[in-house]
């Protein structure tokens, strides 16, 4: 890995492999829906689509098709806490990409009937997602479980904030945020480090501005509730607690613990809910570490009757190790799923190219693949049992219900838990 900082503060970070024909490129900005203001919820997501509506020199349409002419790809999301703007074409065509994802970036127009259409069409992924809910429990489960921390705050927004969205707002919120110190330009492939530098030199040498306030982060207050009752054959079920941060080096360990509990097939919530009893069809745990807090959560999709059923066995794994930690087979086998599912990461280019530049982007030390591999191996069983100490004992979980919940089966005021 190699790295140039310019002498406005845009942070290069590249990794030169030349057996490939390619170059993967990402544009890291570190603003997403946490540095909002309640009344723009949403328009760190909006930027990111009229980026690709057209630039003062450039339609949409030429951005389109200019990318598509190279056989590459051209594609962008929205997280709570970054931007990214990503493409991948032919190594030969690496200046063409910056000079594209440049545009976009330095030159896009806002133009208000853009807007205007972009609006509706943000509508309808609300609108989707509020149709998915695998998709809602968990934003909900971070929704209660996170709040006032801004990171509780959904990605999309809500119709009435998108409704309202301004051009001279999206304009306001770019000029905030769009600025040297909080971007990080990430390149994998058979592209020279030099030719990086000079190429987004080129384009951003005369970008300009000054870092952005942060907004002060409240402490989670680590329980709610949030039922949302809707017409569906399932209940889906989101249990969790607050977890460990980017900064934690208990976050290893966490790694493990997670594999072990609700990691795959041969996990123990997979096997107690599903194999052993037939109560479930999909269950699994998750972890998130944001840059100061973070969630661990367990999620199932069980029958309305189950529900009650399904959380109470999902707190009682939860407690069983607490007391009893892991098995070594299991402690085991968890390490070398996540050791496998490391390396074979590590062929994708766009993985490669995201992990730089997330070290980059949250300051920290780009660890080597042998020297994650050698934090996995350095857990061991006391360090599980004290993780999940640390994460369940006898502390209450936040609980997340989308579906047909049957009035009066659960109060919304009642905190669940743990037994």
């Amino acid at each position: 890995m190699q790295k140039t900082t310019l002498e406005n503060g845009i942070r290069i970070v590249t990794e030169f492999i030349p057996y490939v024909h390619s170059a993967t490129v990402g544009f890291w900005l570190k603003v997403g829906s946490q540095d909002e203001a309640d009344r723009q919820l949403g328009i760190s997501h909006m930027i990111e689509h009229m980026m690709f509506k057209g630039t003062t020199s450039r339609s949409a349409r030429d951005i389109a098709e200019t990318i598509d002419a190279t056989g590459g790809q051209l594609n962008a999301y929205t997280e709570k806490e970054y931007t990214c703007y990503y493409g991948k074409v032919p190594d030969g065509h690496f200046n063409l990409l910056i000079e594209i994802l440049a545009d976009m970036l330095l030159n896009s127009a806002f133009d208000e009937q853009e807007l205007e259409k972009e609006k509706g069409v943000i509508l309808e992924e609300i609108r989707m997602y509020e149709d998915s809910p695998e998709d809602l429990v968990h934003e909900g489960l971070a929704e209660s479980l996170l709040r006032p921390h801004p990171v509780s705050r959904g990605i999309l927004g809500t119709k009435e904030t998108v409704r309202s969205l301004r051009r001279e707002d999206l304009l306001a919120y770019h000029a905030q945020h769009y600025v040297p110190s909080n971007l990080v330009v990430s390149v994998v492939g058979n592209v020279e480090h030099g030719q990086v530098v000079d190429s987004v030199a080129r384009h951003f040498s005369r970008l300009r501005g000054q870092e952005p306030q942060k907004q002060r982060n409240f402490r989670p207050q680590g329980c709610g509730q949030y039922f949302r009752r809707k017409d569906t054959e399932q209940a889906h079920i989101c249990l969790g607690v607050p977890g460990l941060s980017r900064k934690d080096e208990d976050k290893y360990a966490l790694h493990v613990l997670n594999a072990a509990f609700g990691g795959g097939m041969s996990s123990r919530l997979f096997q107690s809910l599903r194999e052993d009893r037939g109560l479930v069809y999909s269950t699994f745990s998750y972890h998130t570490c944001y840059e100061d807090v973070g969630t661990v959560a367990v999620y199932a999709g069980t029958s309305p009757n189950n529900m009650p059923q399904v959380i109470r066995l999902i707190q009682e794994e939860c407690q069983r190790v607490v007391r009893e930690g892991l098995r070594p087979e299991e402690l085991m086998r968890a390490k070398e799923q996540l050791k496998g599912g490391m390396l074979l990461e590590l062929e994708s280019m766009g993985a490669r190219m995201g992990r730089l530049a997330k070290a980059e982007l949250y300051n920290e030390r780009l660890l080597t693949p042998q020297e994650l591999i050698a934090k996995i191996d350095a857990v061991g069983l006391d360090d599980i049992q004290r993780v999940a100490h640390r994460l369940f004992a006898e502390k209450p979980f936040s609980l997340a219900v989308v579906g047909p919940v049957p009035k009066g089966k659960f109060s919304e005021d009642a905190a669940f838990e743990t037994a």
